[in-house]
């Protein structure tokens, strides 16, 4: 039966292909250098009249040398293939209906015999491609953050804000994936964010946002994905990049540290030395990438004021005082076995140390006496392995290519926290010792084929993840660590999954579809001796998630797209896990064990307008979340002299988000471009109430809260004479409503200034992030029994002067 019905879909495809072939042709094929058979990309091809050599259509080869114009009337059409520095090919088509799809195959263009003077031709890229699909932002034309982290990199692009933990939100939500070369990676994590902060921008070429993802994505991450591309050299022979940015962070405090001896770090140093280089063979291409980080840094400094009902005001301070360093490897061999087949070995080697120290006083704000006094240190070492087999095959025709992928990530936290109590209440020192071990093997196969008028992509895909924790608790005196936790817990996520994608397009309309299936199985064992949760947790589910886009082309200028999709967000053991934190040991942070995965539907409208000197890209959006979780604020009264803050992960009901997202962009004149991106939105809290388990039994309440919020960012870009560039970035975000209450606004400048030197061959740059010292996140929680307000003036304002050559 499952054969018929195969074969029954080949024949409609067929069929299909046919009938709307005869009214329409396609054309395709590839481009190569004629002597060294290297592809040649962004070449021109023509399509004229072969009657009146009427111009028709055209466009450019990709990256891999292919091209494909499609949605042309029958007829007779010359073909012009051309490129700057090669003598122009020309090919026939006599289209009568009886033939409607035209492979040229692989079209060799000769160098001409002249002699050419340099021409350099600067190409940049659009902000959203034709199908809005998603946004593209090169990192060269990032001169305000050049020399930071890709972190850092992304604050003024359009829809990109953070929160106070240091994730990146998009459209409001922290839920995003984030890829490297469009794959999943230890040093991004998987199915959540991670590490973009002490990721250096210096081998990043661009950075892409795809709010609404197609079937062939991973269905985690509600907000969309992050794509991080690294730079691929391709020219030939030995090439690269070496690079150096020094910088200073935190010139100025915007609160005064509370009475502790150490206070928090300011006038950092930071030193981040990077090299890039290829060396690329007829059939070899040997890549290799490193970056270190050697900084000091304060990634994060919270004050928090909580306000009783019984009238107790106190206040406290938490400063992360970081000392580390960090190096990523990544290196590879691409072997183009022939002009079909490509293999790619890689591996990536990520490692950071970093020693935390921290004083954190309890100030009572009637008294002005310092009640608690705690001071600790936490020495941490992280490091991911990442191995990567990518077999590809091209057929013969363009268009068709089958995919494999086989990875294994192992990753590894090692942290030793020392926390010292020396107060009226005890003198004390607790040890606590984190191990923990994460195995992931992760295997795909992907089939693209290009149709007449359209494509066609299907694939599966298995993931196994292990990742058991180990736990020591070295007690002191009168411990503050919870007993009864156990020593020890091991998650496990077990996905698989398909998907069909179809993408069918015609001269004035577009059309992709998609569906995923995903099949689930996870488990949380905990330790028996554990007394907070009764029961390990062990659970599957079957999903589907479909994706679907509509894409009106009005005209050359103008595209019209309206997407629809289901997504989920899974819970990874970093929110699951039961061992709390205690940089704050009276705000602790802690995860959940029962919580469940999030998800969520999503419809926008977008359209772009283009001009010769600008365009405008705007979009309608709404979003509808089920069981969100995040982390809520919670009293453990079970102490007798003074209350503890639970920020513990619960699932919280329902949140609907709408908005209107800009952007905009126009050439002033030559030598001023101005940018400007604008999101207006709309967020609904539903009314919820939920039990909170640790450390006992206690039910949570969140009221419905309604809030309008807009995130504004305006960039200008100057060329300067003396072959400078200079530009100025501002942001603005006014509050808006979270749950158990409300973030205020803030905003930044940045600026930054570059030179090109040394025959185009070096680049001196520097920039200056938040120079107002104004970017910390500042929030209003109201809960039953207290409300407070959090401060977190963390590292924002860095001085970086970067320089880099290529060879």
């Amino acid at each position: 039966m499952d054969k018929i019905k195969i074969r029954l879909l080949s024949s409609f495809l067929a069929i299909f292909g046919v009938c709307e072939a005869q009214e329409k042709i396609t054309i395709s094929g590839k481009v190569k250098d004629n002597q060294t058979n290297e592809v040649l990309p962004f070449t021109s091809v023509t399509v004229n009249k072969e009657t009146s050599e009427t111009f028709v259509v055209g466009t450019i080869t990709d990256e891999a040398g292919n091209f494909q114009i499609e949605g042309l009337a029958l007829g007779n059409y010359s073909i012009n293939i051309s490129f700057v520095g090669y003598e122009q090919s020309q090919r026939m088509i006599y289209a009568s209906g009886i033939n409607t799809t035209f492979n040229l195959g692989v079209i060799p263009l000769n160098p001409t015999s002249e002699t050419l003077e340099a021409v350099e031709v600067s190409v940049k890229r659009e902000v959203t491609n034709a199908a809005l699909s998603k946004k593209s932002f090169s990192l060269t034309d990032n001169i305000a953050n050049s020399g930071g982290s890709v972190l850092e990199a992304m604050k003024s692009m359009p829809g990109v804000t953070f929160d106070q933990d240091g994730k990146v939100l998009l459209r409001g939500s922290d839920k995003v994936t984030v890829l490297i070369d469009g794959k999943q990676s230890s040093l991004t994590g998987f199915g959540n964010q991670k590490g973009l902060g002490n990721i250096p921008v210096s081998n990043i070429d661009r950075i892409e946002i795809i709010n609404n993802p197609s079937a062939k994505y991973d269905a985690n991450g509600l907000a969309g994905i992050i794509n991080i591309i690294y730079k691929d050299e391709q020219e030939r022979g030995l090439n690269g990049t070496v690079g150096l940015s020094s910088g200073i962070g935190a010139f100025s405090k915007r609160k005064e540290d509370l009475p502790i001896d150490l206070g928090s770090y300011y006038m950092n140093p930071k030193l981040i030395p990077s090299i890039d280089f290829n060396y690329r063979t007829k059939k070899f291409n040997y890549f290799f990438q490193s970056e270190f980080i050697i900084q000091e840094a304060l990634p994060n400094n919270e004050y928090t004021t909580r306000f009783y009902n019984d009238g107790r005001k106190i206040t406290s301070q938490v400063p992360e005082n970081r000392k580390q360093f960090r190096v990523i490897l990544k290196g590879g061999i691409d072997w183009n076995f022939n002009e079909n087949n490509r293999f790619t070995f890689s591996g990536m080697y990520d490692r950071e140390k970093h020693i935390d120290t921290s004083q954190v006083a309890f100030i009572n704000l009637a008294s002005s006496q310092r009640e608690r006094y705690y001071n600790w240190k936490e020495e941490e070492i992280t490091s991911n392995i990442n191995v990567v087999a990518d077999y590809e095959h091209s057929f013969s025709q363009p268009g068709q290519t089958f995919n494999a992928n086989l990875q294994y990530t192992r990753g590894l936290e090692d942290e030793s926290y020392f926390l010292n109590d020396s107060s009226s209440i005890r003198l004390g020192r607790d040890v606590t010792h984190i191990k923990a071990v994460e195995h992931t093997l992760g295997v795909s196969a992907n089939y693209a084929q290009a149709l007449a008028a359209g494509k066609l992509e299907v694939g599966t895909k298995v993931r196994v993840r292990r990742l058991p924790v180990d736990y020591i608790v070295e007690r002191g005196n009168n411990s503050i660590i919870y007993e009864g936790l156990g020593d020890y817990s091991d998650w496990g996520e077990n996905l698989f999954a398909g998907y069909a994608n179809f993408v069918y397009e015609r001269a004035h309309f577009e059309i992709e579809a998609g569906l995923r299936a995903e099949y689930t199985e996870v488990f949380y064992t905990l330790d028996p001796t554990n007394i907070y949760y009764n029961s390990n947790d062990d659970y599957d589910y079957f999903k589907f998630f479909p994706s679907v886009r509509y894409t009106q082309k009005l005209n050359q200028n103008n595209n019209i797209s309206l997407f629809y999709n289901r997504r989920i967000d899974r819970p990874g053991e970093a929110e699951l896990r039961i061992f709390p934190k205690y940089d704050d040991p009276e705000l602790l942070k802690v995860g959940n064990p029962y919580l469940r995965p999030q998800y969520t539907e999503s419809i926008e409208l977008a359209h772009k307008f283009s001009w010769t000197t600008g365009s405008l890209f705007s979009a309608l959006y709404h979003k509808k979340i089920t069981d969100e979780y995040r982390r809520i604020y919670s009293i453990d009264d079970s102490n007798p002299t003074y209350d503890i803050i639970n920020r513990i992960y619960q699932n919280t009901g329902k949140t609907l988000s709408s908005g209107i997202e800009i952007l905009f962009n126009q050439d002033i004149s030559s030598y001023w471009e101005l940018g400007m991106s604008a999101n207006f939105f709309r967020n609904k809290v539903a009314a919820y109430t939920g039990t909170v388990l640790f450390p006992y039994e206690r039910s949570f309440y969140i009221e419905e809260s309604k809030a309008n919020a807009t995130i504004l960012k305006l960039t200008n870009e100057f060329q300067l004479p003396w072959e400078l560039q200079f530009q100025v970035v501002g942001l603005y975000y006014s509050p808006k409503n979270i749950p158990q209450g409300k973030e205020l606004s803030r905003s930044s400048v940045d600026i930054g200034v570059k030179k090109v030197v040394w025959n185009k061959k070096g680049e001196v740059a520097f920039s200056m992030s938040d120079i107002f010292n104004t970017y910390g996140i500042r929030q209003e929680i109201n809960e039953s029994d207290f409300t407070a307000l959090y401060q977190n003036y963390y590292e924002t304002q860095i001085a970086r002067i970067s320089f880099k050559y290529k060879f």
